[in-house]
C-alpha cells in the first residue's frame, strides 16, 4: 500500500456528486462554508462506520445479503424523498438576508437557522441511509490493501485519509454554494431554489431506489 497514491484518488471519489455532496452544497447556500464543514462530522461519522464494518469483513456479507441492501435503499430513499417534499414545499430561507417581505419574517424569528447539530444529523443519516457508500468502501479499499502487511492499520490509514477528503469536496461544494446565494435575493428566488433543492433530493431518492446490488 501507497498512502501516497491513494490521496488523489480519495479526493476524485469523495468530490462524485451525491446527496451528501448536494448537502453540503446547500448548506453553504444557506449557512456558509463554516457551518457546512462543521455539518460534514456527521457524515464522515457515517462514512467511519461503514469503514469499520469494511474493515472487519462484513462489508462484503452485507453486499450478498439482498434483504439487507434493499432495506438500507428503501430507508435512505424515503428519507430523501422526505427531504425533497419538505424543501419542494418550503417558502423559507434560512440563513441569508433577502431584499423584501421574507426578510422581515426571518427577523421575527419564523424560520430561525438550523442549528449546525441539525445539520450534522442530516448529514449523518444521508450518510448512514445510502448503501453505495458500503459498496463503494467493499470494492475500493480491499485493491490499496497490500495482503504480505497487517490490514487494519492499512485502513485505519486510508480510512483516515478519505475522511479527510470529505472535508475537501465540503469546502468545494459549499464555497460553490456561497457564490450561488449572491443571486438569491428575492422569495421568488428562494421559492426557485428551494423547488430545485427538493426536486434533487427526490430525484437522488429515485435513482437511490433504482440501485442495484
Amino acid at each position: 500500500m501507497d498512502a501516497f497514491f491513494f490521496i488523489p484518488v480519495a479526493i476524485m471519489l469523495a468530490l462524485v456528486p451525491g446527496p451528501n455532496n448536494f448537502c453540503a452544497l446547500n448548506n453553504g447556500i444557506r449557512r456558509g462554508v463554516g457551518a457546512a464543514l462543521l455539518a460534514t462530522f456527521g457524515r464522515v461519522t457515517a462514512f467511519a462506520i461503514f469503514l469499520t464494518i469494511s474493515a472487519l469483513g462484513l462489508g462484503a456479507m452485507l453486499l450478498a445479503s439482498e434483504t439487507a441492501f434493499e432495506a438500507v435503499k428503501w430507508v435512505g430513499a424515503i428519507y430523501l424523498f422526505y427531504l425533497g417534499w419538505r424543501a419542494w414545499r418550503s417558502r423559507e430561507f434560512h440563513g441569508l438576508e433577502l431584499a423584501d417581505g421574507a426578510a422581515g419574517a426571518m427577523a421575527t424569528g419564523k424560520g430561525a437557522p438550523r442549528s449546525v447539530g441539525a445539520l450534522a444529523m442530516q448529514e449523518f443519516l444521508l450518510g448512514i441511509t445510502n448503501p453505495k457508500a458500503i459498496m463503494l468502501f467493499a470494492a475500493i479499499f480491499p485493491q490499496f490493501i497490500d495482503q504480505s502487511r497487517p490490514a487494519a492499520h492499512q485502513f485505519l490509514v486510508l480510512g483516515s485519509i478519505y475522511l479527510a477528503a470529505e472535508f475537501v469536496s465540503t469546502a468545494v461544494y459549499a464555497s460553490g454554494g456561497t457564490q450561488i446565494r449572491r443571486f438569491i435575493r428575492t422569495s421568488r428566488g428562494v421559492a426557485r431554489l428551494n423547488k430545485l433543492t427538493g426536486g434533487f433530493f427526490i430525484g437522488a431518492g429515485a435513482l437511490l431506489l433504482a440501485a442495484r446490488q
